[in-house]
Formats: structure tokens, C-alpha cells, sequence
């Protein structure tokens, strides 16, 4: 079971792809955790994935598919692995599925995670996060006992730089810049699935539980 999640920061595919990974024993690879790993571990791909992030640049794609090769031929990975925040574009979806060939492997289903600019610029925009702890609250869904104050260790919250108005339409129009045409590569290959990202928590897991059996 190899799946890729799709979505726009905010709609939740991160919160899922955990759920998911533990509920079904396949790991969540994180190209972020995946580049951190390498770096601290020494290899040569982290070496050079480091060299570029400590000018400011992006990763080049070959050195992040050269991560994921590495990755996904640990035994974890032996029955299948759920893909969070990676391809971004056509040409890493392109080299991903390159890769998997090459591994008789094929992704078996890309999920998007739909959600409007609207809903999500009003979900972000209310969190509030405890820097100590790293616990989250929203000002109207999830609120804390007292108000702005963490339950866990009464650490004051705050919110993050990222989650402001004006970061986070940014980051939004990067995302449908770069990413939304992957939704027409993916329902070309008749492997996109959709679902619906402003439900709770609950539901939208249930509806991605179905999405992926029944494909």
C-alpha cells in the first residue's frame, strides 16, 4: 500500500497521515524528517542536501528522490508507506514514480485532501501554539481552560509567524501554483481519490479509511 497525500497546508493530511500509519503498520515519510535524519546522520545525501539548505536554497529533487530510495528500502517500508508533503510538482511526481518502477513498485492512490482558501485561512489563522510544549489550541474550536495559557505546562501561546494572514495566502498561492496540477496527473492515471477536508477530524478519517479500501 503505497499512498500519496495531497492538499494545501492546514487541510489536515499530516494529522491523518499519522492516524493512518498507526492504525494500518506502514510508516509516514516526511521529506522534512527524511532530509533531518540524513543531516544528522552524516550521509552523503545529507551532506549534500545540508549544503544547499545552509544557503538558503531549496533541495535539488534528485537529492530528495536519492532520500526516499534509501528510505523506502528499510524494512519498515516492506508493506507499503503513506507519502505526506511529497511530489510538490510534476517533475517529482514524474521521478517518483521512476523510482518505484525501478522498485516494481506504483503508487495506489493519491488522496486530496479539498478544502476552500476560506475555511483554511480561519483554521490557521486561530492557532495558537505553547512554544514550551508544543501543544496547539484554536481560538474557537479548541480552546484552552484559560484563555491563552497552555492546559499541559501554563506556558502563555502564541501565534506562530506562519500562521498569520499573510503568510499563509502566500504559501496558499504557492500551493496552487505548483501543486494543484498534480490533481490532473494523478486523475489521468485514474488513481486520484477526494474527500472532504473541512469535516471533523473523525469523519475525515473515516472517509479516507473507505477511499482506500475501496480503491
Amino acid at each position: 500500500m503505497i499512498l500519496v497525500f495531497l492538499g494545501p497546508p492546514g487541510s489536515g493530511k499530516g494529522t491523518q497521515a499519522k492516524r493512518f500509519s498507526v492504525d494500518r503498520g506502514i510508516p509516514q515519510l516526511s521529506t522534512g524528517d527524511m532530509l533531518r535524519r540524513a543531516i544528522a546522520s552524516g550521509t552523503d545525501l545529507g551532506k549534500s542536501a545540508q549544503e544547499y539548505m545552509s544557503k538558503g536554497s531549496l533541495v535539488p529533487d534528485e537529492v530528495v528522490i536519492g532520500l526516499i530510495r534509501e528510505r523506502i528500502a528499510e524494512s519498515d517500508c516492506r508493506n507499503g508507506f503513506i507519502l505526506d508533503g511529497f511530489p510538490r510538482t510534476i517533475p517529482q511526481a514524474q521521478a517518483l514514480d521512476a523510482l518505484l518502477r525501478s522498485e516494481a513498485l506504483k503508487v495506489q492512490a493519491a488522496v486530496l485532501f479539498e478544502i476552500a482558501d476560506g475555511v483554511l485561512v480561519s483554521r490557521l489563522t486561530g492557532r495558537r501554539t505553547c512554544l514550551k510544549c508544543g501543544a496547539m489550541y484554536h481560538v474557537e474550536t479548541m480552546r484552552p481552560r484559560k484563555s491563552g495559557v497552555c492546559d499541559q505546562c501554563t506556558t502563555e501561546l502564541v501565534q506562530r509567524d506562519d500562521d498569520r494572514e499573510e503568510v499563509i495566502r502566500k504559501r496558499l498561492a504557492v500551493y496552487h501554483d505548483q501543486t494543484s496540477p498534480l490533481e490532473k496527473y494523478y486523475r489521468e492515471k485514474g488513481i486520484l481519490q477526494s474527500l472532504d477536508a473541512t469535516q471533523a477530524p473523525d469523519a475525515v478519517y473515516a472517509s479516507l479509511s473507505r477511499l482506500v479500501s475501496s480503491g
